[in-house]
């Protein structure tokens, strides 16, 4: 019989990692091209897809840097005097300022609120890559950088790929584009970015210890089954799977009942002990989160839900029926949720909807305020059952 003695010993625990590349989940870097026109390249293509996705540039500035070095121009600001970051409040921007070198860990976090990183591929690598055919910077000595080209770039007068590029792509069927033809590459960037969407998974939230209710609010039956169970079906035609987040002691009676436990694994937090253990197991993947004690809610809802989800926001919720707040047990948590709810919980916040009051996140007015009515005491139960019976 084995015994934890003869199990593989892990030294760390074995997490699911988020799919980042240099900077961000979606990255292009733009090479091929002196800088400068590389610069032109993005800011041209920014006014067209700002209105869509939250983007940011990344650039180096070797120049200063070396003038500094040299000695021909001094290094001014408090870091000059020996502070570590400089922190510059511009009204219509801020800027920070930090003493330190980027790498790995550094670098996604910098940019982690944005969608889109546009990256200067002389200075930096990305996962994936636009490649601009500038005859004045080949890229012959550079094909190990071209990893995931997505789009070849035609400057004026330009009009074959070179074979030795050709030859590196092999059988890849690239798109060939005019430098000039912005919209056309703006739109293969917006195109590729929503094909690239995080897909939608499923989350009942029943772990609760239902106290106002004196037993289990999931174990309640609003329409011939118990209404955790109920919910999962709701959810599911419109996600990959559905898990019913619990507590480690529910998880045999929930596998009995054929469903899918998700046992919690940041505890004593509430709801946010479910959404946190979802985007755990998960953190690449999107999460449509809902409530056990919505015995309400319709599958009309839900759909207007999906329908009108914004992945570039952080969430997707509907407004309380009640306030103007976003209701957080029935939202569409984005990938971009998991370091900031971490973030919030970091500073000693456990409530999600303060989370998302203070997040960049789609707001929607619900077709059916009263399907979002919790139900959390018995006389509310007997309410919520008077109105399904009618």
């Amino acid at each position: 019989m084995p015994t934890n003695a003869n199990k593989p010993r892990t030294k760390h625990a074995q997490l699911a990692r988020p799919d980042l590349g240099e900077f961000g989940r979606h990255e292009l870097a733009i090479l091929g091209a002196p800088c400068g026109r590389i610069k032109e390249l993005a800011a041209r293509l920014l006014p067209l897809l700002a209105p869509t996705l939250g983007v940011a540039y990344v650039d180096a500035d070797h120049a200063a840097a070396d003038a500094v070095r040299n000695g021909t121009a001094p290094e001014t600001g408090m870091l000059a005097a020996g502070a570590r970051a400089e922190l510059t409040d511009n009204i219509s921007f801020a800027r920070l300022d930090v003493k330190r070198p980027l790498d790995k860990f550094s670098q996604p976090e910098l940019v982690q609120h944005q969608n889109l990183v546009l990256i200067n591929g002389n200075h930096f690598r990305a996962a994936r890559q636009l490649v601009i055919l500038d005859p004045a910077k080949p890229l012959e000595k550079k094909l190990d950088r071209l990893t995931d080209v997505r789009a070849l770039l035609l400057p004026e007068g330009v009009t074959e790929v070179p074979a030795y590029l050709r030859a590196h792509l092999g059988e890849a069927n690239v798109p060939v584009l005019p430098l000039a033809d912005t919209a056309a590459i703006a739109e293969l960037v917006l195109r590729e970015w929503h094909a690239a969407a995080p897909p939608l998974r499923g989350l009942v939230l029943a772990g609760g210890r239902s106290q106002r209710m004196g037993h289990d609010k999931g174990k309640l039956a609003y329409h011939g089954q118990e209404q955790r169970a109920y919910a999962a079906e709701l959810l599911a035609p419109f996600c990959h799977d559905v898990h019913v987040s619990c507590r480690p002691d529910q998880m045999t009676e929930l596998e009995y009942a054929g469903l899918r436990p998700l046992p919690d694994s940041f505890a004593d937090l509430g709801p946010l002990s479910g959404i946190l253990s979802a985007l755990r197991l998960d953190p690449n993947a999107a999460w449509l989160v809902v409530a056990c004690d919505l015995p309400l809610l319709s599958k009309t809802t839900l759909a207007h839900l999906v329908q009108h989800r914004q992945p570039a926001r952080m969430a997707t919720a509907f407004q309380s029926p009640e306030n103007e707040w976003p209701e957080p047990l029935i939202t569409i948590w984005e990938p971009a949720s998991y370091p900031q709810l971490l973030r919030f919980l970091a500073l000693g916040y456990s409530c999600p909807r303060k989370t998302l009051i203070n997040s960049d996140v789609a707001v929607l007015i619900p077709p059916a305020p009263q399907e979002l009515r919790n139900v959390n005491t018995p006389e509310e139960a007997a309410q919520a059952l008077d109105s399904i019976k009618k």
